[in-house]
């Protein structure tokens, strides 16, 4: 079995603990090229005050989900063209995606490929969509991957949308309690 897999596998079963949290998500559509996932997120706070927050990834990123094992190693440059990025040991680094439309308070999107696809034959876009809900924000974060991977997207979708739910989730607690993780 190859590498790339399995070390998704084990990260989407190291996250398994933060389900409770997950916001209400989606695999939106999926094919033999590629797939949609979908979440969203109501969040109690004014939708700059959640694009503050969605651009400090360190803050509230799942640590399962970087290559150091260590969120406090990522930043994002929000800026077209800026770097969501990875700092590893031995000055290692590792680019995760490009930033290509940065909107502050209202949208972010970034292109490249996350985590173990890093090495397939993919791109991904990852949006993040603020909008003004009563005194809050409706955040939907839509994840769409394209490209060629020899074992097909059926479970890549399934594990991206549990993997995108968690972080979607982790950012509305980190935005309404100060905390990613909960007490």
């Amino acid at each position: 079995m190859p590498k790339a897999p399995a070390l998704l596998c084990s990260a989407v079963l190291l996250a398994l603990p933060l389900w409770p949290l997950a916001a209400s998500a989606e695999v939106a559509s999926i094919s033999a090229s590629g797939f949609v996932v979908r979440d969203t997120a109501e969040i109690a706070a004014a939708p700059d005050k959640v694009y503050a927050a969605l651009i400090k990834p360190a803050d509230w990123w799942s640590s399962d989900h970087t290559f150091s094992r260590n969120a406090a190693n990522l930043t994002l440059d929000a800026k077209a063209g800026g770097c969501f990025c990875e700092a590893l040991s031995d000055n290692g680094s590792v680019k995760h995606q490009e930033v290509v439309l940065a909107m502050p308070g209202k949208q972010l999107v970034m292109r490249g490929a996350l985590g173990p696809l890093q090495a397939a034959g993919v791109i991904d876009a990852f949006i993040f969509k603020l909008d003004p809900d009563g005194g809050g924000t409706k955040l939907t974060v839509t994840f769409t991957m394209g490209g060629y991977v020899a074992e097909g997207f059926d479970d890549w979708a399934k594990k991206t949308d549990f993997v995108m739910a968690t972080q979607a989730a982790r950012l509305k607690r980190f935005v309404e309690t100060g905390a990613a993780e909960g007490k």
